[in-house]
C-alpha cells in the first residue's frame, strides 16, 4: 500500500495544490510522517526541513521525496556563481557565457575588510569600477525576496552600503523591507547591472486600440521572468511553458539618468524602478504579474529611439523560452560537475522557481557572432518558490503545474501501486511541459544527452 506525507505549514496554497494533484492517485495523505513499515511506497512532498532525508537515502526503492538533499550549487547565489565560473573555464563556448552576468562572490563581515579585498579577490572588479561608469548590483548569497539588494557605481558607495548593513546589525529596529543583518549574512555576490533590459508597458493590452497606438502614452517598465522548472530523478529537467512576467511598480529609469551628484551614496538610489520582486510589492496585489504570452503584441519601449515601437511577437517569446530551457539545462550540467554541492537522487524530484532578465539590443550578437536581439540572463534559482504571490487570476496555471509535476515525477513511482502499465524509459511529457535535459547519473559517472 502507498501513502503520502504532505506538510507546508507556512504555504497553505502550495499544500492545497499538492493535495489536489495527488487526488488522482487515491492514496492516503498524512500531515505527519507515518511509520514506513506500514507502507510499501511513501511519498514525502513537503518542505525541505520536514522531509526525513535519511529515510530517502536508505530506501531508494520505496521512498520518493520532493527535494534533493544536497543542491547548494543551484540555490545559493555564491555557490551558483562559483559553479558556473568553474564550468566556463572548461566549456568556453557554453551558452552560459552570454547568459550569466559577470559575478564576483565575497565573504565579508565588516566594511573595513573591503580595503584588503580591492588588492586581492576584487582586484579586477576594482579596476573596472575605477575606469568605467558601469553600475553594479549587490545581493546577499543566501537571502531572497529582494532582501539586501543594492545598486552602486563606486568603491565608496559599496563601502557605505556595508556600513549601513553594520548599523542594522547593531540596531535591528531600523531594518526595512530590503535590509539585512550583515553579521548573519556574510556571503554576497556582486554582479554587473544589466543596462539595457527589455521594457514593455503591461497595461497596454487592456487599453483601447486608439490609445495603445499612441506610443507617447506608453511607459516602459522593467520586468523579470519567473519560470518553473522540475528536476526529476537523476536526472531529467522539465520547463513549465507558462512563464510569468513580474513587473516593477513604476516606469523604468536608468540609474545614471536624472541622478544628482550625491546619488552614488548608498541610500540615495531609488530601487523601485529596478526591483521587480512581487514580495516587495504586496500592496499591488497581482497587478504586476502577467503571463509572458499575454505580452505578445505589446510595443517594445527599450532600445534606441529609432528602434522603439516594434512589436513583441510570438516568435520573440518562443525564442526567449528556448533560451531559458537551454540556459538552465546547461546550468544543471555545470552543477553535475560539482558533486560536492549537487547530488541528484533517483528517488527525488524538486520544483525550482528560476528568475531571468531579458536584455534588449537591436544590433546584438552572441559570443559566436550570431544575431541575438533578446538575450536571457540567469539571475537566480529558488527552491520552494513563493507561488502564493502569483495571485488569484493566474491560479489555474499553478494547478496545471502541480498536476504536471505529479505526472512526470510522482506517478511513475506509484505506477505499480495504482495498477498502471510500467513506466516507459522515455516519459510522456505533459501539456505545457518541455524536457530540457536527460542525464543518466550513476555515482561519479555522468552521461549527458
Amino acid at each position: 500500500m502507498a501513502a503520502a506525507f504532505v506538510s507546508w505549514p507556512s504555504a497553505p496554497l502550495t499544500e492545497s495544490l499538492v493535495k489536489r494533484a495527488l487526488s488522482n492517485l487515491s492514496v492516503p495523505i498524512f500531515t505527519s510522517l507515518p511509520g514506513t513499515h506500514e507502507y510499501s511506497k511513501l511519498l514525502q512532498w513537503s518542505t525541505y526541513d520536514a522531509i526525513d532525508h535519511d529515510l530517502t537515502h536508505r530506501n531508494p526503492d520505496n521512498v520518493l521525496s520532493s527535494s534533493y538533499t544536497i543542491r547548494k550549487a543551484l540555490i545559493r547565489k555564491h555557490y551558483l556563481a562559483r559553479c558556473i565560473h568553474s564550468y566556463l573555464t572548461k566549456h568556453l563556448n557554453s551558452v552560459l557565457k552570454d547568459a550569466v552576468p559577470r559575478t564576483w562572490d565575497l565573504e565579508i563581515s565588516y566594511a573595513d575588510e573591503l580595503d584588503e579585498m580591492w588588492s586581492d579577490q576584487l582586484w579586477d572588479l576594482g579596476n573596472e569600477i575605477d575606469s568605467s561608469s558601469q553600475w553594479w548590483i549587490l545581493k546577499p548569497g543566501m537571502a531572497d525576496r529582494g532582501m539586501g539588494i543594492r545598486l552602486f557605481n563606486s568603491k565608496d558607495s559599496l563601502y557605505q552600503i556595508f556600513e549601513e548593513f553594520e548599523e542594522y546589525s547593531e540596531d535591528e529596529q531600523q531594518i526595512d523591507d530590503t535590509s539585512v543583518v550583515m553579521s548573519q549574512l556574510r556571503y554576497f555576490v556582486i554582479q554587473e547591472y544589466i543596462p539595457s533590459p527589455i521594457l514593455l508597458d503591461p497595461n497596454e493590452r487592456s487599453r483601447s486600440v486608439s490609445t495603445s497606438n499612441l506610443l507617447g502614452n506608453l511607459q516602459g517598465y522593467k520586468f523579470h521572468l519567473r519560470a518553473y522548472f522540475v528536476a526529476s530523478g537523476a536526472l531529467q529537467l522539465f520547463m513549465y511553458d507558462r512563464v510569468l512576467a513580474l513587473f516593477a511598480a513604476v516606469p523604468y529609469v536608468s540609474p545614471t539618468k536624472g541622478d544628482g551628484v550625491n546619488d552614488a551614496a548608498a541610500g540615495n538610489i531609488d530601487l523601485t524602478p529596478h526591483l521587480t520582486n512581487t514580495s516587495l510589492q504586496i500592496d499591488r496585489g497581482e497587478e504586476g504579474v502577467h503571463l509572458l504570452d499575454e505580452l505578445s503584441g505589446c510595443h517594445i519601449l527599450s532600445g534606441a529611439d529609432t528602434d522603439r515601437g516594434a512589436l513583441f511577437t510570438p516568435e520573440d517569446i518562443e525564442d526567449i523560452k528556448v533560451q531559458m530551457g537551454s540556459v538552465l539545462a546547461e546550468t544543471f550540467k555545470a552543477a553535475l560537475e560539482m558533486p560536492i554541492h549537487f547530488q541528484p537522487l533517483q528517488n527525488a524530484f524538486e520544483l525550482y522557481g528560476v528568475d531571468f532578465l531579458v536584455s534588449h539590443d537591436p544590433t546584438g550578437l552572441d559570443s559566436l557572432g550570431n544575431s541575438r536581439i533578446f538575450q536571457v540572463k540567469l539571475l537566480e534559482i529558488n527552491s520552494e518558490p513563493a507561488i502564493e504571490l502569483t495571485g488569484r487570476r493566474l491560479h489555474g496555471i499553478l494547478e496545471d503545474l502541480f498536476v504536471a509535476i505529479e505526472q512526470v515525477a510522482v506517478l511513475p513511482f506509484f505506477r505499480q501501486e495504482v495498477g498502471c502499465v510500467p513506466s516507459m524509459e522515455v516519459p510522456m511529457v505533459p501539456r505545457y511541459m518541455r524536457m530540457c535535459l536527460d542525464a543518466k547519473v550513476r555515482g561519479p559517472i555522468q552521461c549527458l544527452a
